[in-house]
């Protein structure tokens, strides 16, 4: 069963790059998600967007384990 992502990492960086370059609000930008909020910190030199970092909560969600027959 899959459901709702509540904070999309790659959503999230791209929504603040939008903004960057749209709206001109610089790094670092500050973002609400269903999940939490969200940090977005990137450096812009010679027309591209570089060293970008992601800051948020985490929360274990599921825990799991691989079986070691699996590599086979």
């Amino acid at each position: 069963m899959e459901g709702e992502t509540l904070s999309c990492g790659t959503g999230a960086v791209a929504s603040a790059i939008s903004i960057y370059l749209l709206k001109g609000v610089s790094s670092p930008i500050f973002l609400k998600a269903k999940g939490g909020e969200l940090k977005v910190y990137f450096a812009e030199k010679n027309g591209k967007i570089q060293n970008v970092y992601l800051e948020g909560n985490v929360k274990i969600v599921a825990q799991g384990y691989i079986l070691k027959d699996a590599y086979k």
